[in-house]
């Protein structure tokens, strides 16, 4: 049985890609809604980056009062840090399992493959990256938290123990507040992972300055050996 992929939009570099940055939206975007951030980050030809950009599945949302949206699981609203939908997250993270696989068969190495996601696509990034069975080259969590983190002592892998983590997260964010995003880098941090933490004067959204961190950040984790 052959695997289900998500739809993606894809930008390629000029050469063979030499490694992948795969970039989850956050609930009720779309990948194209972040085919852009390729462009702005301006990474360097030599570093060969293809960008990946899926689109969510979509589900009926308790968040958006039961509307059907494009979203990675499913949250009550008004309950941030409490119930979620844990098998929501689990299928968004096969998925994202699937779509890393297909990079493997590409002939793109594990450790250069990268996993990225703004809000809930950062919790699924995350949540996937830690237990994932083979070594990643880093994963960039934006304005998210991951309420899997009690179960994690448990699930996550050996080989991505020391894999890079970066956490951005806007300082007046009123979505998922950051006193939420700072639990999930303490408990992180306890169990030994290094995490870069950047915060920002903003709500629930991006910034340029940022992007800033975000490039010099990936220029480092990506950077050919």
């Amino acid at each position: 049985m052959s695997a289900e992929y998500l739809d993606c939009v894809e930008v390629d570099p000029e050469s063979a890609p030499a490694c992948v940055v795969i970039w989850l939206h956050g609930h009720g975007a779309n990948g194209k809604d972040f085919k852009a951030y390729a462009a702005v980050l301006q990474l360097p030809a030599s570093l060969a980056a293809r960008f990946v950009f899926p689109t969510a599945p979509q589900r009926s949302a308790m968040v958006s009062a039961g509307t059907v949206n494009r979203a990675w699981f499913e949250i009550h609203a008004g309950d941030v840090s409490g119930k979620v939908e844990l098998d929501g997250i689990e299928a968004s993270a096969q998925h994202l399992r699937n779509l890393i696989q297909r990079e493997l068969d590409r002939g793109v190495p594990s450790e250069k493959i990268l996993l990225a996601g703004f809000s809930h696509g950062g919790t699924i990034a995350l949540h996937t990256a830690l237990g994932y069975e083979k070594r990643l080259a880093g994963v960039l969590a934006m304005s998210a938290y991951l309420p899997t983190c009690a179960d994690l002592e448990k699930a996550r892998r050996d080989v991505n123990r020391e894999i890079p983590i970066m956490m951005t997260h806007g300082e007046l964010d009123p979505v998922i507040p950051i006193a939420q995003a700072e639990s999930t880098r303490d408990a992180l941090t306890r169990m030994g992972y290094a995490v870069e933490w950047h915060t920002y004067p903003m709500m629930h959204h991006v910034c340029i300055e940022e992007f800033a961190d975000i490039r010099k950040w990936l220029l480092e984790v990506l950077r050919p050996a």
